[in-house]
């Protein structure tokens, strides 16, 4: 059984920041990608963030230049730095991670006041 457990989210002032972070365990072999994606009330979930397990990482455009999203393999680990925060991107953030099928996590709320 594969696991997937998000933390780091929370309630954050506009501008401020804040570092999600993903765990997977459970037989898991051959990650070829981890990342993040986020779905806000009323809206389609959407990509926030992937990382390669070449390294390649891959942004939707609104969050270019703010936020970072890095990965330890060999942990099974993912994070997603975010930075300068917006009240349009409060969502929910669920981790993924890509072997043959994608796995999700429960999701973590960020929530960014104005």
């Amino acid at each position: 059984q594969v696991q997937l457990v998000e933390s780091g989210g929370g309630l954050v002032q506009a501008g401020g920041s804040l570092r999600l972070s993903c765990a997977a365990s459970g037989r898991i072999f051959n990650i070829k990608a981890m990342g993040w994606y986020r779905q806000a009330p009323g809206k389609q979930r959407e990509l926030v963030a992937t990382i390669s397990s070449g390294g390649t990482t891959n942004y939707a455009d609104s969050v270019k230049g703010r936020f970072t999203v890095s990965g330890d393999y060999a942990k099974k680990t993912v994070y997603l730095q975010m930075n300068s925060l917006k009240p349009e991107e409060t969502a929910v953030y669920y981790c993924t991670v890509r072997v043959f099928v994608n796995y999700w996590g429960q999701g973590t709320q960020v929530t960014v006041s104005s």
